[in-house]
C-alpha cells in the first residue's frame, strides 16, 4: 500500500480546484488592531497588512480591560487549569464566568466548554442520546459543528429549508405528535450575513411542543441591549430553550457555552464526553473572557460603531457596482466571487498589492459556485480604510474581469 501516494493525491485534487487552503501567517499589533505584521517569507519578509476577516469583530481582544485581566489572571492563578472541570480544573473564573452568561442570557445556569464546536457538538449529540425517540429538526446552513453533533448522536433527523418556516412546519407535521423533537437553528448565518426569523421557529416550536436550540455565535456581543444576541433584540429569548454561543469572536478571547435551564445544563455537564474529558480553559482565558462579557453588557459603544460601519461599507461596495451579497442584513459583508481560482487570485493581489488580508472562503464552507470573500469591519476600521478597501476591490475585479453582479 503506497500511503504517501494516497496522500498526495488527495492535497492535489484540492490545489487541481483550486481549493488548498493557504494560511497567511501574522501577528497582531497590540493597540493597534486591525494591524497586524504580515510573515510573507524569506524573499518578502515582513510587512504591516489591515486585517479584513477576523472574528474578533469588537476588537475585544485588544481592549486594555481585556488584557489587564489576563495578566492579573496570569500572575495570580499561572498559566493552565491543571484538568478537566471535576479533577481540579474548576476555578472560580470558571464559575463566575458561568454566571455571568447564564445571567446575560436569562437561564438558570450556563456551561463552558473549550470552544464554540466543541459546545455545539458535545450538547447536540448529547441531548440526541438523552432523548428517547428524539426527532431533531436542522437547517439546511447550519454549522458544521451542529451538524457533526447531531449526526454523532444517531437520532432521526429532519433537514429543513434554510430560514423556510413552511417546510419546517410540513416536516413537524408530517412526524408522530407523541415522539420529542428539537429545533436547531442559528441566529446570524455568517456566510449570507442573513439572519433567522427567530418568532416564527418559536411559533412552531410552541405548536409542535418541540425544543428550541439557538446557537448565536455570530450574534452575542453584537446584539441586544446588553450583547446578549438577536434573541434579546427580538425579545424571544426566553422563548429559546438552550442558546449556545462563543467567547472567541465578538468577546475578542477563547471557548464556548451553552445556557440553559438547571436541569439540562446539569444533563450536559454530566453525560457529554466532549465536557467531562477536556482539560478546562486556561484561567487566563477564562479572566480575559469575564471581563469582556461584563464589559459589553454596559458599553454599546463598539457594537453601534460596528454596524454603522458594516452599513457603510455595504453602501460603498454597491456604489461601486461590487457585487456585495444583498442576503447580508447582519455585520456581515460577503462580496461574491464565485470561482474559487478568482477568489483566490484577488485574495492574494489585496495581499501582496495593497496590504489587505482577507481570505477566500471556498467549498466546502459554502457550495461551488459560490465562493466568496468576506469581510468583517470592526469599530477600529477608519473611514479612510473602507474607502481605500473598495478602491482596491474595484481595480481588481477591473484586472481580473471578474462579474460585478451578485
Amino acid at each position: 500500500m503506497d500511503y504517501d501516494k494516497i496522500f498526495d493525491e488527495a492535497i492535489d485534487s484540492l490545489k487541481g480546484e483550486g481549493r488548498y487552503r493557504v494560511f497567511v501567517d501574522i501577528e497582531r499589533q497590540r493597540g493597534s488592531y486591525p494591524r497586524a505584521v504580515h510573515h510573507a517569507g524569506e524573499t518578502q519578509g515582513k510587512r504591516t497588512v489591515t486585517v479584513w476577516c477576523s472574528n474578533d469583530y469588537l476588537g475585544m481582544g485588544q481592549h486594555p480591560v481585556v488584557t489587564t485581566a489576563m495578566h492579573e489572571a496570569i500572575e495570580a492563578t499561572g498559566a493552565g487549569s491543571g484538568g478537566t472541570r471535576n479533577i481540579s480544573g474548576t476555578t472560580h473564573y470558571h464559575v463566575e464566568l458561568e454566571r455571568e452568561l447564564a445571567d446575560l442570557h436569562g437561564k438558570e445556569a450556563a456551561l463552558l466548554f473549550t470552544s464554540g464546536y466543541v459546545s455545539n457538538d458535545a450538547t447536540l449529540s448529547t441531548l440526541a442520546k438523552l432523548l428517547p425517540g428524539v426527532i431533531i429538526y436542522s437547517d439546511e446552513l447550519n454549522h458544521a459543528s451542529m451538524i457533526e453533533g447531531i449526526k454523532r448522536g444517531q437520532s432521526e433527523r429532519r433537514i429543513f429549508r434554510h430560514n423556510d418556516l413552511a417546510h419546517l412546519e410540513e416536516l413537524l407535521a408530517a412526524d408522530d405528535p407523541d415522539l420529542p423533537k428539537l429545533i436547531a437553528f442559528e441566529s446570524v448565518y455568517s456566510m449570507d450575513g442573513d439572519i433567522a426569523p427567530l418568532a416564527g421557529l418559536c411559533d412552531l416550536a410552541d405548536k409542535y411542543k418541540a425544543l428550541t436550540y439557538l446557537d448565536e455565535v455570530h450574534a452575542v456581543g453584537m446584539y441586544g441591549p446588553r450583547g446578549a444576541g438577536v434573541a434579546e433584540r427580538d425579545g424571544v429569548m426566553h422563548r429559546i430553550d438552550i442558546i449556545e454561543g462563543t467567547l472567541a469572536k465578538a468577546f475578542g478571547v477563547m471557548g464556548g457555552y451553552i445556557a440553559a435551564s438547571t436541569r439540562i445544563v446539569d444533563c450536559v455537564r454530566s453525560y457529554a464526553p466532549g465536557f467531562i474529558f477536556s482539560t478546562s480553559m486556561s484561567p487566563v482565558l477564562t479572566a480575559g473572557a469575564l471581563a469582556s462579557v461584563r464589559y459589553l453588557k454596559d458599553s454599546t459603544a463598539e457594537r453601534d460603531t460596528l454596524h454603522a460601519k458594516a452599513a457603510k461599507l455595504k453602501a460603498l461596495l454597491r456604489a461601486a457596482n461590487l457585487p456585495v451579497m444583498e442576503s447580508s442584513v447582519s455585520h456581515m459583508v460577503p462580496v461574491l466571487v464565485g470561482d474559487p481560482v478568482q477568489c483566490k487570485a484577488v485574495a492574494d493581489e489585496l495581499l501582496f498589492e495593497y496590504g489587505i488580508y482577507v481570505q477566500p472562503i471556498n467549498y466546502p464552507t459554502v457550495p461551488r459556485g459560490a465562493e466568496r470573500l468576506r469581510f468583517t469591519p470592526s469599530p477600529a476600521h477608519s473611514d479612510e480604510k473602507l474607502e481605500q478597501l473598495v478602491a482596491a476591490l474595484d481595480t481588481c475585479w477591473r484586472r481580473l474581469k471578474i462579474r460585478r453582479v451578485a
